[in-house]
C-alpha cells in the first residue's frame, strides 16, 4: 500500500509586515494584489530580504504600482543582471478593484498603503489597504485603548 506524501510547511507564509502602516493609518478596506517580479526578486523574497516600511502604492494610467519597497538582492545573484533594490513594481488587480481604488483615491482623499507581503499557492502576494491618515491624537487614543484592554485582561486573569 502506497503512503501519501505530505507537504511539510517550513515556517510561516508571511514574508514581510508593515506595522507602521497600521499605526499611521486607519485601514478601511483591504485588497490582495499579485506582483510582477523578476527571478532574483523571488529568490530574495524566499530568503526574507525585504522591507515594506517606507513603501506606498500609486495609481497611474489605470494601473497600480508599488514604490519604495526594498528587496535586497542576494550575494549569489547572477553576474549578467544589475538588480535595482527599490525599483517600481507593477501590481496585478482585477479591473473592478482598480476602479474602486481609483474612485476612493481621487474623489474621497484616501491613500493606498501596502500592509503585508506573503506567499499564496507559491506566488508572492501583497495585501494593500485603502486608508485614511490618523492625526496624532488618534494615535494616542488607539494606544491608550490597547493598553486599557491589556490591563483589563490582567485584572480578570488575577481575580
Amino acid at each position: 500500500m502506497a503512503t501519501k506524501k505530505t507537504k511539510q510547511n517550513t515556517g510561516s507564509s508571511t514574508i514581510a509586515l508593515n506595522k507602521k502602516a497600521r499605526h499611521d493609518f486607519s485601514i478601511e478596506d483591504r485588497f490582495e494584489a499579485g506582483m510582477v517580479l523578476e527571478g532574483w526578486e523571488v529568490k530574495s523574497l524566499r530568503a526574507g530580504k525585504t522591507q515594506l516600511v517606507d513603501s506606498y502604492v500609486i495609481i497611474k494610467n489605470g494601473e497600480a504600482w508599488l514604490l519604495g519597497c526594498l528587496i535586497n538582492p542576494l550575494l549569489a545573484a547572477s553576474t549578467h543582471i544589475h538588480p535595482d533594490a527599490t525599483r517600481t513594481r507593477k501590481l496585478l488587480l482585477h479591473r473592478e478593484e482598480l476602479n474602486k481604488l481609483i474612485g476612493a483615491v481621487e474623489r474621497k482623499g484616501y491613500t493606498v498603503v501596502p500592509l503585508a507581503m506573503y506567499w499564496k499557492h507559491g506566488r508572492a502576494k501583497l495585501e494593500i489597504g485603502l486608508a485614511k491618515g490618523k492625526k496624532e491624537h488618534d494615535k494616542r487614543a488607539t494606544e491608550k485603548d490597547r493598553d486599557w484592554a491589556r490591563e483589563k485582561q490582567r485584572i480578570l486573569r488575577h481575580s
